[in-house]
Formats: structure tokens, C-alpha cells, sequence
């Protein structure tokens, strides 16, 4: 007999899940957490909690009309087509009902955000925690899955996989921080391990673009699952895909939610100029700000922008560690970000114009929510990389592949996995990445159990 029945590597969204999942169905479960800051800096911890679904039941209540099928579009509109189809189909398919077991299974208090909506979302299906905040999510998940029996054990780092003469998974090999391994056998192992944004040697390799970038992801994203794949001949996929982020706080370290474009915001260079769309999306708008001078920019909004967005947790922060700037006119404006006042009146009152007479821009933004108004806010930004979006190659129900074919017994989900952003940052939609997380920790979960 094996020691566990599923053995999950990682605790952030997709292992939580997976381990939720597993032990509804009455498996016992063992998480195996390499990081004892897990709680407040895994990638979940540092989301805003944005987990999309079309046909929820959410939408049907507010009457928004939405389906699996219109969120694929979406996601095959924002790649170009370079989706992985069998992630994303099995993705859009599970979310209805994937949101409503987080809600009434493990106890999540979910909302659906109408407030504004996200880059390439057609309809409004962004369901959310009331803070907006990662912890607040990956606190229940983890309550949740304590609360079913699963034993989670930190701080060990899963560095091997044991197969037996079939190929098929029996278990593993664990490591704690003082090199001391163990082996526990199990089987059914899931990697949530996440991605390699925080390892500068395979983002280098893999997604050049976007090397020595600030990160911004959780530390524990050291690339294990794709360590694991070189070492046992396991598929990849899409390993140059990643979730970039245009408007991190700089030096201040904190993002800045872009819900505050979305209401109106525009992102002016170091001259006042704008240089694109953006409410194209956050993702791509990483490499842009990177490429402006000094890899800076300067987000500028209004009172009424700052008052919509007080309801993100994130943005408190960025509030109270005074990253916005006031400024009571343009002039003033201007002595902030170190512009001529000429070139800063100039760019508003295109902008404002645009927006007042409902017509795009010479970029072709059309999303004007409202004119941009005195007093202004200038928070100085830079781009970033959240999380990486390729990953271990799976099937429909999250079994890893090798040479095409699922391996008996193992499983991956979250950054551990590829995803359905595309090859690059462009195909990245608001909340895909949480999605991955929770949608096939939910899949690998329940296929695990069995």
C-alpha cells in the first residue's frame, strides 16, 4: 500500500484545489510545500483573485449573457489562434463549474465584478473575493483543504519522481532546506510547483524578451516542474508564454491595478507623450513600458478613477505607501514628472477630447469610461513579469504527457503546466493564469481520486 493516495507538490491555487478535490472524493492527500512564506508570496497570494467564467451562474443572475464557447472565442481572439485547444476547451468548459464549487464546496464568498471589465473579456465574467485580494482566496483554499484531512508538511521541496517498470507514477522524493530527502510512495503525484519566473537562467532561455525584467511572482517559482522534465523525458509546451504586467509602483514595489486604466487612466513617457493603447492589455504592455526611457513610465488618473478603485486591496496599498502623487493643475503635473507643461496639456486634452466625443485615438483606444479631470494622480510605474505561462504539456484532465501520451498516475496544473495564453504575452486574458490554477488543480484532483 501507498503511504498517500495523492501526494500534491505546492500550495498555492492549483495544489490547494487539487488537494480539495482529491480528498472530497475520499483520497487521502499529502501537500508538499517547498516554501514557508507560501501564505503571502505564492502567486495566488499576490493575484487580485480574478477567476473567469462564462455561463456562472453569477451572470445569469445579473442577466449578462455568456457561454464556455464565448469565452474560447475571446481567448482564440487574444492569441491569434495560438491557443493550446485542449487546455483552454477543457478550461472554459470546467470554469461554470469550477467557480460554483469554490462557492458552495469550499466556501469561497464569490462575486462577480461589473464594475469595469478587463482587455478581451467580451462579457463581464471576472468572479472575485470583496477585497479583490489573493490572500483573502488562498486563505479559504487553504482552511478548506486542512479542514478535509489533507496534511499539508513545509518546508519540502519535491526533487524526484519514482516510476515503476510500467512507467506508471508510485511516488516520489522529498527534500527539506537541509538536504535531507525522504521518499514517500503514492499513487497519484500532481506537480503545482508553478513556473520559472523567478529563475533568471530559464527565463533568459526561454523568454528572452522579457529577461532582467523586474519580477513580480512568487519566489517559489524556481522552474522544478520543468527540472523534472528534463530529467524524465516529459513533454513541454509554450514555454515562451508568459503574464507580464505594465504598472508596477516603482520604487515602491506595488502594483497598480489596471482597473485604473479600464475607468480611464492614461500611461504617459518621461516627455508626457503617450505611446500606445492601453487598454490593449497589461500583459503585452509590460515590454512597452520597458522600452520607454529608463524602463519608466507614468500612470495619471483622476479622483473619480481613484475613488472606483478603492475597492482592490492592492490599491490600498499603493495608497498608502504614497506612491500617487497629486497635483492640483497641469503645471504642477508637469514639475512631477519633470515635463514641459506644453507637452503635458497637450496630451491630456487629446486624451479628454477622445474621450468627450467617443471617437479613438491615434492608437485606436476606443474605451473611454470617462474625460480625465484635475486634480490628476501620477504614480511612477515600470514593467514587469508575473508568472510564465508555459509549462509541462497535458491532456484534458491535466495528466502530464510524454511523447504524447499521459503518464499513469501524474499530473500538473497552475505554472507547473502550460496554459492558454498563446507563445507570448499578447494572448494573455485578465485571470487566465488563476483560472489554469484552480481549473486544473480541479481536474487533476478528481481524475486523481479515481
Amino acid at each position: 500500500m501507498p503511504d498517500v493516495d495523492v501526494l500534491v507538490a505546492g500550495a498555492g491555487a492549483a495544489g490547494l484545489s487539487a488537494a480539495i478535490a482529491a480528498a472530497q472524493r475520499g483520497a487521502s492527500v499529502v501537500i508538499a510545500e517547498a516554501h514557508e512564506t507560501f501564505r503571502s508570496d505564492s502567486n495566488t497570494a499576490m493575484s487580485t483573485s480574478m477567476v473567469p467564467a462564462g455561463g456562472s451562474r453569477w451572470q445569469a443572475a445579473a442577466g449578462i449573457e455568456d457561454s464556455p464557447e464565448q469565452f474560447l472565442s475571446d481567448i482564440q481572439a487574444k492569441t491569434k489562434g495560438r491557443v493550446h485547444e485542449t487546455v483552454a476547451r477543457a478550461l472554459v468548459g470546467v470554469a461554470p463549474e469550477l467557480v460554483a464549487w469554490l462557492a458552495d464546496d469550499v466556501g469561497v464568498p464569490l462575486e462577480l465584478v461589473t464594475d469595469f471589465n478587463y482587455p478581451g473579456h467580451s462579457a463581464y465574467r471576472c468572479h472575485t473575493v470583496p477585497d479583490r485580494a489573493g490572500q483573502t482566496l488562498h486563505r479559504y483554499l487553504l482552511t478548506a483543504a486542512e479542514n478535509r484531512g489533507a496534511t499539508v508538511m513545509v518546508p519540502l521541496r519535491l526533487v524526484g519522481l519514482r516510476f515503476d517498470s510500467h512507467g506508471d507514477i508510485e511516488g516520489a522524493t522529498l527534500e527539506n532546506p537541509d538536504r535531507v530527502r525522504e521518499e514517500i510512495s503514492a499513487s497519484r503525484v500532481v506537480l503545482a510547483t508553478n513556473g520559472f519566473g523567478a529563475n533568471p537562467e530559464m527565463v533568459e532561455r526561454h523568454i528572452p524578451e522579457i529577461s532582467g525584467a523586474l519580477y513580480f511572482g512568487g519566489h517559489g517559482s524556481n522552474g522544478d516542474a520543468i527540472r523534472l522534465a528534463e530529467r524524465y523525458d516529459l513533454d513541454v509546451s509554450a514555454m515562451g508564454a508568459y503574464q507580464g504586467h505594465g504598472s508596477v509602483a516603482t520604487p515602491h514595489g506595488v502594483l497598480v491595478t489596471w482597473a485604473t486604466v479600464m475607468h480611464g487612466a492614461v500611461i504617459l513617457d518621461n516627455a508626457a507623450r503617450r505611446f500606445a493603447d492601453e487598454t490593449i492589455g497589461y500583459s503585452e504592455f509590460a515590454r512597452l513600458v520597458l522600452d520607454r526611457e529608463a524602463g519608466e513610465a507614468w500612470l495619471v488618473l483622476d479622483h473619480a478613477i481613484h475613488e472606483a478603485c478603492l475597492r482592490f486591496a492592492d490599491y490600498e496599498r499603493l495608497v498608502a505607501s504614497n506612491a500617487i502623487r497629486w497635483a492640483d493643475d497641469e503645471k504642477e503635473l508637469a514639475s512631477i514628472i519633470g515635463a514641459p507643461e506644453s507637452s503635458v496639456s497637450e496630451t491630456l486634452t487629446s486624451a479628454r477630447q477622445c474621450a468627450v466625443e467617443g471617437r479613438p485615438d491615434q492608437w485606436g483606444r476606443t474605451l473611454w469610461e470617462a474625460p480625465i479631470e484635475p486634480p490628476y494622480g501620477a504614480v511612477r510605474i515600470t514593467g514587469a513579469l508575473f508568472h510564465t505561462q508555459g509549462g509541462l504539456d497535458i491532456d484534458a484532465n491535466a495528466a502530464v504527457l510524454r511523447n504524447r501520451e499521459p503518464v499513469p498516475g501524474l499530473y500538473a496544473s497552475g505554472g507547473a503546466a502550460v496554459g492558454m495564453s498563446g507563445d507570448g504575452a499578447d494572448g494573455y486574458l485578465a485571470g487566465n493564469g488563476l483560472l489554469a490554477a484552480l481549473g486544473l488543480g480541479y481536474l487533476a484532483g478528481k481524475a486523481g481520486a479515481g
